[in-house]
């Protein structure tokens, strides 16, 4: 909280198994109020982002948030899903009840637009989704700059890759949009592949909260359960029982940044075509290199990037909240 009062936030999702975990802590922080979510094609189809938003939100009592349908591919690429991962319906083919809320009847970049210049207080945004609907805002409605305190967006790597050796999932998934992000011209903060596969809940307490009475905290063991720490580890593997919150410590770390240790940096996407398509250039060298003296400096945007995480900090947070 800051002053005494929680901070707005609009949280950004293709939910996803662990967009879906991020938002049963959002809902239940007291730090955090959720002034509205809007839904992006990434993991699933756009259509199955918005069923499974709503669902989360009926599964942990939320209050009343509005909910958006927002872009359903990417601005240049097709879309390319993740259901692989997350399953077909995009939850861990839970088979969980279809949710009786319903979306709000406006677009996400309209919703975007309306909250954040209707909130008293400055907004964080808190995209874990690729970054189609932010690019569409930031350049449609560029006056909602002056209304955001600081986005703080789960994507990138300053090291290693998953969707391709060097690029993330959700910046190689729309490079483009990722690249007017870094430009927003307000404070933003990676929470990129560095420290998200690094916060994993102990299997004791996955297994705690699946046998939960209370249906929020038993969606978050189902869902922790079906995300495995380790993905690349065989199917025998005793830390397959415990559960990587992924998406979720982008949350964490807005509602308790001491937790992640961030080092401000150039950061650059790679737009070209290729290999590196999607690729987050991290800039970690203390002194400009012999390109820079000889070719001139670009200026590239400073982005705190996370490359450290208090993971035992951010596990109790998460589960202390998710209980509550």
């Amino acid at each position: 909280m800051t002053d005494g009062r929680p901070i707005p936030v609009i949280i950004d999702c293709d939910t996803g198994v662990d967009d879906a975990l991020a938002l049963l802590f959002a809902v239940r922080h007291p730090a955090l109020d959720v002034r509205a979510i809007t839904c992006v094609a990434g993991n699933t189809d756009v259509d199955g982002v918005v069923r499974n938003t709503l669902t989360v939100l009926e599964q942990a009592g939320a209050p009343p948030i509005p909910v958006a349908r927002g872009a359903e591919r990417p601005l240049i690429e097709a879309p390319r899903s993740a259901q692989h991962v997350h399953g077909r319906d995009g939850m861990g083919d839970l088979r969980l009840p279809e949710p009786s809320r319903r979306p709000a009847d406006v677009d996400a970049v309209t919703l975007l637009r309306r909250e954040i210049l209707a909130s008293p207080r400055p907004v964080t945004l808190i995209p874990t989704a690729p970054l189609t609907n932010i690019a569409l805002l930031l350049r449609t409605h560029p006056e909602v700059v002056r209304g955001i305190e600081r986005i703080v967006f789960m994507g990138g790597a300053a090291a290693v890759g998953n969707a391709t050796p060097v690029a993330e999932f959700n910046v190689w998934h729309d490079p483009e949009a990722a690249a007017i992000l870094l430009t927003a011209g307000v404070p933003i903060t990676m929470y990129g592949l560095d420290v998200f596969n690094r916060v994993v809940v102990p299997a004791a307490d996955v297994r705690r909260l699946r046998t939960s009475g209370e249906p929020g905290a038993r969606l978050a063991g189902e869902l922790l359960s079906y995300r495995p720490a380790h993905p690349d580890s065989r199917p025998d593997d005793p830390a397959e029982t415990s559960g990587g919150l992924g998406d979720a410590g982008a949350v964490c770390a807005v509602a308790d940044p001491e937790g992640l240790t961030t080092h401000r940096l150039p950061v650059d996407v790679s737009l070209a075509t290729g290999p590196t398509r999607g690729m987050t250039i991290v800039d970690r060298r203390p002194r400009p290199g012999e390109s820079e003296l000889h070719e001139g400096t670009r200026e590239q945007p400073l982005v705190d990037v996370g490359l450290d995480v208090d993971v035992e900090r951010y596990v109790k947070l998460y589960l202390s909240t998710v209980e509550a």
